[in-house]
């Protein structure tokens, strides 16, 4: 299944829950279908089975279905109580930057208001110069677990998305004491979405395309089996540390292609006077 949070583009009933039909043929209104189902993806996943069954009975029945045309798609997930982050995590990014490969996962985080749709504008803060583009493959916790085992972990999976780690390189790597925070979490730094794609509807997540493009043109373009730690030994690892719950986000890592490491740098640019924001396309498949 794929999975979205979205609102209709009259606004009147706010934020809900859909499955997307296949082709592009609408979105179904969960509420709509059963009005005891939650608004948000988060309280969605906090349901467990109940509501992923629920999705399922809602897709079969064809009914309470709302037109692509009427529908904005927003983040998947918003507001989750986690945004982890793994650095490092390509082969190939380590080799673009003549960086050893990791022994242990690299782990830092985003502040979750950093969260917004895949069709949303990113806003180029006035506070920096070097903002990058990172197209990562992204997962959704699906329940609570700590001290998970790595051959369980799939099971702690609601779903993948995509994401764009978007990252001021001035902040990152200049100034802060070269902590990565403040250069990962300037708002809107996190496009995500725009489905959730169920585990169970993925072959092999670790062997699917993933590309970035910019103004139109491919700036990454690898795949996920460059992958240095993979999602099992990613949940095992972090939930050693904390406790994981439904609707925590986790971003795996970028392949090469970054325009840091490019000769000379190159970095994300407003070309219009009006406003100070621009658009990323992100792929995986």
């Amino acid at each position: 299944m794929r999975l979205v949070q979205f609102c209709h583009r009259g606004g009147e009933v706010g934020v809900r829950v859909g499955v997307e039909q296949a082709g592009g043929q609408g979105v179904i209104d969960l509420k709509a279908f059963d009005p005891s189902m939650p608004s948000t993806m988060r309280e969605f996943l906090e349901m467990g089975e109940k509501g992923m069954d629920c999705a399922k009975r809602a897709l079969s029945s064809g009914q309470h279905v709302v037109a692509q045309t009427d529908v904005r798609l927003l983040s998947p997930v918003t507001g989750p109580e986690k945004v982890v982050c793994v650095g490092m995590n390509y082969k190939d990014h380590c080799l673009e930057q003549n960086a050893p490969i990791p022994k242990e996962p690299i782990i830092f985080s985003k502040f979750p208001s950093t969260i917004t749709g895949p069709y949303d504008d990113i806003i180029l803060p006035a506070e920096s110069q070097e903002v990058d583009w990172e197209v990562e493959l992204a997962f959704v916790i699906g329940q609570k677990g700590k001290h998970i085992k790595e051959e369980e972990a799939l099971s702690y999976v609601a779903g993948f998305t995509v994401a764009n780690d978007v990252s001021a390189r001035d902040w990152q790597m200049k100034r802060n004491g070269k902590q990565w925070l403040l250069g990962k979490t300037f708002d809107t730094f996190c496009p995500l979405g725009p489905a959730l794609v169920t585990t169970s509807a993925l072959k092999d997540v670790h062997n699917l395309g993933i590309r970035c493009l910019v103004n139109g043109a491919v700036v990454q373009d690898s795949n996920t089996n460059q992958m240095i730690f993979q999602t099992e030994k990613l949940i095992a690892w972090v939930s050693q540390f904390v406790t994981l719950c439904p609707g925590d986000v986790f971003l795996t890592g970028t392949p090469p292609g970054v325009g840091v490491f490019r000769n000379p740098p190159v970095y994300l640019k407003v070309s219009s006077s009006i406003g100070k924001s621009m658009h990323i396309s992100t792929w995986l498949g």
